[in-house]
């Protein structure tokens, strides 16, 4: 990928509590997106397998010749050159001034700060670089600065967030606040009354007053309405509002490893989280997303993870966007039934998996019944040409795991009578190869192991003649006709995207 096609990259944090906890992420040059992992489960014959992940900032310079200019201070070096590259990497420093540690008074730290420092440190980058906009990384609280950016400080400076920002990237960022399931809400209330470690910017009242311009803002106080995690569709009535499918929120599932307090913060979340962000509020409505199995933060945290920066880097710098949809359904409506499907996705060449929807993890997808033909999405990826194997030779190869499941109650209880745990009702596998054309084949009707598959035949045909636009249909093996009808299929469907 030449140089002059790369955007800068700035990487924002998440919260640091405390002085102490401030102080403590101040002394980290990169604010900790320099730190890697080295865990994975369970290898061959049951032993633990080293699996070396490098850090997302490094993997950046390593992988897309992404340069860091420090030299002393990133401010410093900005000073002192009149021009930069724009393929360049930078942390925004917010929690400096509010460290204890430079022998001066900490100043009090406010979301509205750290995204006017932001975007001071995005206009200098513009200026110095050429580039017209730059990509944004968070972590956490980061999120909320850089949402906070978008939907207040630019509109109320009468500039327009997409002017200067390309795409938005957010691991395990509390979009929607931070909730528990332990305490029937009076956790939430005591942490927004005391401000405990200034951790009531998770809570709604100071989410609305930090993500809403003064063109909307109401003096009465936030509307019942009112919902933290939405952002306005950028149409007619929000002409500047950041479009949401610029925005990537990747969502952890794994609560279990979040150990902050000893475990007391995961328990106190519940198992619908990551530990400390709960699923449903750990993306914006609009914006793509990818579930995987990671924690908040610590050893198997979102931020060092694989998963997490093969989508980062997919996102990015991908040239195609794929969508999978389970189109043209039948679900009769059956009293005390509920079907949901489990979606998993990985990618040839990675030894994880980049998306998984699962009821194991507390986030199956839904699928409502219908008498009429229905459809709903199941995934969408992006696809990188410039990452197909190295000898240049093959395929782009994706696979897409597909289980339905059934649920029966019976007088509001869950009945066992028929059930067997842990077994789909359709469970099968696509394999999906992207080159010169695109073929599909399920795992089931593919002869002897899925690596030794060739795709042959005729490539999969153009549905729609739209230019720009590539649609399929793969109908779904006869096994499935009886529980989603005969007309059910995958449709995949291919736009550009940069």
């Amino acid at each position: 990928m030449p140089d002059n096609t790369k955007l800068p990259i700035v990487y924002v944090r998440g919260f640091a509590g405390d002085t102490s906890g401030i102080d403590k992420a101040v002394k980290d040059p990169f604010y900790g997106f320099n730190e890697g992992s080295t865990h994975v489960r369970v290898g061959a014959g049951n032993e633990p397998s080293f699996h070396q992940f490098e850090s997302p900032l490094l993997r950046l310079l390593l992988d897309d010749e992404y340069k860091l200019l420090v030299e002393g201070g990133q401010d410093a070096y900005l000073n002192a050159h009149d021009s930069i590259p724009a393929n360049s990497i930078w942390v925004l420093r917010f929690y400096d001034l509010s460290a204890s540690t430079w022998g001066s008074e900490p100043k009090e730290f406010r979301i509205e700060d750290a995204a006017a420092d932001l975007l001071n440190l995005i206009d200098k980058i513009r200026t110095k670089s050429g580039a017209d906009r730059v990509h944004l990384v968070a972590h956490s609280m980061g999120g909320l600065v850089c949402r906070c950016l978008l939907q207040k400080l630019l509109p109320d400076l009468g500039r327009d967030p997409a002017d200067c920002v390309d795409k938005v990237f957010t691991y395990g960022s509390p979009h929607g606040g931070i909730t528990f399931d332990a305490g029937f809400g009076l956790f939430e209330k005591v942490r927004d009354a005391t401000g405990l470690n200034g951790a009531e910017i998770f809570g709604p009242k100071r989410m609305y007053e930090y993500l809403t311009p003064k063109s909307d803002y109401d003096p009465q106080g936030r509307p019942s309405e009112w919902r933290a995690r939405d952002m306005p569709a950028r149409d007619a009535a929000h002409p500047t509002a950041f479009p949401r499918p610029r925005i990537f929120c990747l969502v952890g599932t794994d609560p279990t490893d979040y150990d902050v307090a000893f475990g007391l913060s995961a328990a106190a979340v519940g198992p619908r989280s990551d530990g400390l962000v709960q699923i449903e509020n750990a993306f914006v409505p609009g914006s793509h997303r990818a579930f995987v199995h990671r924690s908040h933060s610590g050893r198997y945290g979102l931020v060092n993870s694989e998963e997490g920066y093969q989508n980062l880097r997919r996102f990015l710098f991908g040239d195609r966007k794929v969508e999978a949809t389970l189109a043209d359904y039948r679900l009769p409506s059956e009293e005390g039934t509920t079907w949901q499907a489990e979606v998993r996705m990985s990618v040839r060449g990675l030894p994880i998996v980049i998306h998984e929807q699962t009821a194991e993890h507390w986030c199956p997808l839904q699928l409502p019944p219908s008498d009429a033909p229905a459809d709903v999405p199941l995934t969408s990826t992006f696809l990188c040409t410039g990452l197909r194997p190295h000898d240049g030779q093959g395929t782009m190869r994706y696979a897409m795991h597909l289980r339905i499941l059934s649920l029966h109650e019976r007088r509001g209880f869950m009945s066992f009578g028929d059930h067997l745990e842990q077994t789909a009702d359709f469970d099968d596998i696509l394999v999906i190869d992207v080159g010169q054309g695109t073929w599909a084949a399920w795992n089931s009707l593919i002869p002897g192991s899925i690596r030794d598959h060739a795709p042959g035949g005729t490539p999969l045909a153009d549905e729609d003649p739209a230019k720009g636009r590539w649609e399929a249909s793969i109908p779904l093996p006869d096994s499935a006709k009886p529980i989603l009808g005969d007309q059910a299929r995958i449709r995949l469907t291919v736009t550009p995207w940069e």
